[in-house]
């Protein structure tokens, strides 16, 4: 038996088990308790943070240059009991034709304890660090744009995920543990997709990470992974695919550092030898001190290799090395000023020049800070 389908098994078989008990409690604790104490019921609350930017791009390379606007994001959370919670994420995307809607993260999450948190629905796939530390919204970033290995609608590494995932924390130790584990459909027949409406193949994917936040060393992180998958593209072979990830991050003012390493395995289902792929960044930031302290320089190095004999790869001609420098200037509490300069290759191509002038803002918590309560439709 396959190893997704152990894990779809166990899971489904944990789901049964605890999710009636979590929904009696959810919708009886708070109430009881309540009542016990003479105290009105929990009120269930909504909470959101709205985010924007707009980008002006000046390039050498063959695309459209020129003002931009960027995405328009929200972020909300809805408290339905005091364990139980929705999270959401919608982005709107300028398009030459209008604007694509899309539902980036929807997952509702029940809190068993802070080392047990079970949740269903869409996800930003724990691969790494970047893809969970950094959701849509540019003004979350230091940088005007994203690694290109996990760019949105990134093609080698499946950003999304829809399924099952169980995660905790035990940060009473030294060293300070994390894990995420999961259960899904895998990509799509366009691989930068995720399963939403079904898989699309039967097989299920599994991912499994692992991190810590050592106590000693506050504001570091490090970290690994591994996400599996069978990924049958609407055209081009079929193949398993196996993706290692492991990282090192330090965020903690002035200094930011952060490295990735990502490596794909595709072993063709038409019998073509195994192939590697490798994508991997370090990024440096540091916030200037004192008065200057609205100021933040910061510069990348980037990388992604790909096998020509890669049966799910090499088509997409994702090959990439780039290097870029820039500064951040947080001109007000909620809103940045970002300038950037890349020097790009894509796929061996003649190397190319271009400079960004971004500006992004947030509205933070829309739905306010003192409990406001949800409104039935």
């Amino acid at each position: 038996m396959r190893i997704s389908r152990v894990v779809s098994a166990c899971a489904l078989s944990v789901l049964s088990v605890l999710l009636p008990a979590a929904t009696a409690h959810a919708q009886q604790a708070p109430l009881d308790t309540a009542a016990r104490a003479g105290e009105p019921a929990f009120a269930p609350t909504f909470h959101a943070m709205l985010f924007g930017d707009a980008t002006y791009l000046g390039t050498n390379r063959p695309v459209a240059a020129g003002f931009m606007l960027g995405q328009a994001v929200a972020h909300v959370i809805g408290s339905l009991t005091d364990r139980l919670a929705f999270f959401g994420e919608i982005s709107a995307s300028a398009l030459p034709t209008g604007y694509a809607v899309e539902v980036e993260r929807s997952f509702l999450r029940y809190d068993f304890s802070d080392a047990f948190k079970l949740s269903g629905g869409r996800f930003h796939t724990p691969i790494g660090y970047w893809n969970t530390a950094y959701h849509h919204g540019t003004w979350l970033q230091t940088t005007v744009s994203r690694p290109e290995m996990v760019k949105y609608g990134s093609q080698f590494i499946p950003t999304h995920f829809v399924g099952a995932v169980l995660e905790g924390s035990m940060p009473q130790g030294p060293l300070g543990i994390s894990y995420t584990a999961g259960v899904g459909n895998g990509r799509g027949g366009i691989i930068a997709r995720a399963g939403d409406a079904g898989d699309v193949n039967g097989s299920r994917a599994w991912t499994a990470a692992i991190s810590s936040r050592p106590a000693a060393l506050f504001g570091l992180q490090l970290g690994g992974g591994y996400y599996r998958d069978r990924v049958t593209p609407t055209t081009g072979a079929g193949a398993t695919e196996g993706t290692s990830s492991a990282y090192a991050a330090w965020e903690r003012d002035p200094l930011e550092v952060i490295a990735e390493v990502v490596q794909v395995r595709h072993t063709s289902l038409r019998g073509d030898p195994t192939t590697t792929n490798n994508g991997s960044y370090l990024q440096l930031a540091y916030r200037l001190p004192g008065a200057a302290s609205h100021w933040k320089p910061y510069a990348r190095a980037e990388r992604l290799r790909t096998s020509a004999q890669d049966v799910v790869f090499a088509p997409l001609l994702l090959g990439y090395s780039g290097v870029l420098g820039g500064v951040r200037y947080d001109f007000a509490p909620y809103a940045a000023l970002k300038g950037e300069f890349r020097r790009e290759q894509f796929q061996e191509k003649p190397w190319t020049k271009s400079l960004y002038v971004n500006v992004s803002f947030t509205l933070p918590d829309v739905g306010g800070g003192d409990n406001t309560q949800m409104t039935h439709p």
